[in-house]
């Protein structure tokens, strides 16, 4: 019966039924994504809040099944009477079946990738792996991991396939010149229909007024920017962010010098060796050491949490812990981006992420430098350490772009006869962080001071293992990342140990943060901003930063004006959009960072959500799950939007015009 129901439909009406079909798989997989997700999306889940969620999952899913189906909407209704045979819709089923495998499986896959950033994957992922020779072992590991993804996968496709409708197709039905003139005419006018119906969908609408939907439309279908993800799906993020343009000046002022009035972030220096006479502090210079601990969130460190959670909560960094009671170190540190490729340009060169990640749009290419370029003009010594291949992840050219003189990465550690060599390879990124952080400790002894190094380690990521000697000493208690969040505090401890016996370790100041955050277990880090609590830890062992909590925000771009303010560095105006932690009163601190089109910027005790356009939720800093929304009733707001608006405002036009790197001889840069 059920075959021969269907055997009685037209090409139009089983095109009709099938593509209803295709909404019922993202269906699914938007379902599986939820539950994957299920503790990042709880907190925004309310009755009105779902039916926002429907409404506009329907929308993107409109989108991306007339997008990704288009020439199999044309193969069913080409009208042409002789496609009316079995092989010919056997074809039209494979191609429908393999566009909606495929996007199945880039759902699925994407609901194992957003605890790590908290956001549907874009075409920027291309460029952020493109130098890795290790995806596939990875993308097994997840597949392995992860196997009732697989399994549902199966049976979604083979459930379509059992429930795709074949059209009639007897064209030797269609016997006279009349018939076939009927059936052209009928499926001609369905193709007409069918073209508008695809624009209509691919644009989200026909109104005069409609722009073609984006990512960050998602936003007026959601109360918190982590819930668009939920609305979107990975198709249509993919499809929408080909070849866009990264950058664009808002009109929010008439100029760069109207928007200069607000918010300036050219720091000037002075030229010339101060008279110390005048009371100003002569040069004073220091060498410099930032660790980039991947993945190393505020979330796990205890000593970031002893005001929450009962004062019971422990964590898993009893060494940086340490660290932290004879450091500087601020209540409500931030990053700015929640990947690795945006922690880069934020901590070395006081870039924020504002949309794709800046190494990788055109912008990257722009007249700037960043930390290691400035000071190996002021007669620094600079290099770059990384445990993984050289060109992973695209360090090693973004490393030489912003001055680094020298860049260390595996193969140098290989090559090294005082140490393990290629048996140090996890066999997934690079060398383990115990034996690197060793190396690291060594090649400084071996530099001139005074010297700048930064290095990024590698063994908190996924899949998060560790070392076999230690996976009985090391575990983990809800996520599997906590084994390797110890294990990397331990070999933290054991590098601050090495160092401490050098005779170059008094003259250096520390810091110590995050590339981004990671896997949360605690509600108050799954929030929109809780995804970028970083640690931002300044250690001077000579005492000349004074250690201290600090009721006060911090950001990674912070990190390069503090160190070059605290150093004298005095050659010459530098562009930085964070600010002089040291030189500034903690009520004026501030942070920023960016999440599926919403800009956060963190002041006066207040978190602010703007859209580009206008606020649409601010919290207090002191509201950790962000269940209030004070939109409309907190003075300071009209001040923020202005202050944001103008951060926001000489980003993009710096951006957009290549004003990146300030000059002596151009004082209106």
């Amino acid at each position: 019966m059920k075959r021969l129901l269907k055997s009685t439909y037209g090409s139009p009406i089983a095109l009709v039924l099938n593509l209803l079909l295709a909404y019922c798989i993202f269906f699914v997989a938007r379902l599986v994504y939820f539950v994957v997700n299920y503790s990042y999306f709880v907190d925004g889940l309310s009755a009105s809040s779902l039916w926002m969620w429907v409404r506009g999952s329907l929308l993107f899913d409109t989108t991306a099944i007339f997008y990704t189906h288009i020439l199999y909407i044309v193969l069913m209704l080409f009208p042409l009477w002789r496609k009316e045979n079995p092989v010919y819709h056997r074809v039209c089923k494979w191609v429908f079946m393999v566009v909606n495998g495929l996007s199945l499986a880039i759902n699925l896959a994407d609901s194992v990738y957003f605890p790590f950033t908290l956001r549907r994957t874009t075409t920027s992922v291309f460029r952020e792996f493109d130098n890795e020779n290790n995806i596939v072992g990875i993308l097994f590991h997840n597949a392995v991991t992860h196997w009732y993804l697989i399994l549902i996968f199966i049976f979604v496709l083979w459930l379509a396939s059992k429930l795709y409708v074949m059209p009639h197709t007897d064209h030797s039905s269609y016997k006279s010149l009349r018939q076939r003139s009927a059936y052209a005419v009928q499926l001609f006018v369905c193709l007409a229909i069918a073209a508008v119906a695809t624009v209509a969908g691919c644009r989200g609408g026909l109104q005069s007024g409609v722009r073609p939907i984006t990512i960050s439309n998602a936003n007026q279908y959601v109360e918190r920017p982590t819930d668009c993800a939920l609305v979107l799906n990975t198709p249509f993020a993919l499809i929408r962010t080909i070849g866009k343009s990264d950058f664009s000046v808002p009109d929010y002022f008439p100029s760069l010098a109207a928007a200069r009035e607000v918010y300036d972030p050219v720091h000037w220096m002075q030229y010339k060796a101060p008279n110390p006479a005048s009371g100003v502090r002569l040069p004073n210079k220091k060498n410099i050491v930032i660790l980039i601990v991947e993945s190393f969130g505020r979330e796990y460190i205890g000593g970031f949490n002893r005001d929450f959670f009962g004062g019971k909560y422990k964590g898993y960094t009893p060494n940086v812990d340490r660290l932290i009671d004879k450091s500087l170190v601020y209540r409500f540190s931030y990053c700015n981006g929640r990947k690795s490729i945006d922690g880069m340009p934020s901590i070395l060169c006081s870039i924020p992420r504002f949309g794709e990640p800046f190494i990788l749009t055109p912008a990257s290419m722009n007249d700037y430098t960043g930390l290691p370029g400035l000071l190996s003009r002021w007669g620094y010594e600079t290099a770059f350490f990384h445990g993984a291949n050289r060109g992973s992840m695209g360090f090693l050219a973004f490393a030489n772009k912003i001055g680094f003189q020298k860049y260390y990465g595996r193969q140098d550690y290989d090559e090294d006869p005082r140490f393990g060599g290629d048996k140090d390879f996890d066999g997934n990124w690079g060398i383990w962080d115990e034996p690197f952080l060793q190396y690291y400790c060594t090649k400084m002894g071996e530099m001139k001071q005074p010297f700048m190094t930064a290095l990024f380690t590698v063994s908190s990521h996924d899949p998060f293992v560790v070392p076999e000697k230690y996976k009985d000493v090391f575990k983990e208690e809800h996520l599997p990342i906590q084994k390797c969040i110890r294990y990397t505090d331990m070999a933290i401890g054991r590098f601050f140990a090495s160092a401490s016996k050098q005779p170059w370790f008094k003259n250096t100041i520390f810091v110590l943060t995050s590339d981004h955050t990671n896997q949360s277990d605690h509600e108050q880090y799954m929030t929109d901003i809780g995804g970028f609590c970083s640690p931002i830890i300044i250690y001077d062992p000579s005492g000349e930063i004074k250690p201290g909590r600090v009721d006060g925000v911090a950001q990674q771009i912070d990190i390069m004006p503090t160190l070059l303010n605290h150093i004298g560095y005095n050659a010459g105006p530098y562009l930085s959009f964070g600010i002089d932690l040291l030189h500034t009163p903690a009520e004026k601190t501030w942070a920023v960072n960016y999440l599926n089109g919403i800009y956060q910027y963190v002041r006066y005790g207040y978190v602010l959500q703007w859209d580009g356009r206008q606020t649409k939720a601010i919290y207090r800093v002191t509201d950790p799950l962000m269940r209030r929304n004070l939109l409309g009733h907190v003075p300071e707001q009209a001040k923020m939007e202005q202050e944001l608006k103008a951060v926001i405002y000489q980003y993009m036009y710096r951006m957009v015009h290549d004003r990146l790197h300030p000059t002596v001889n151009n004082p209106q840069f």
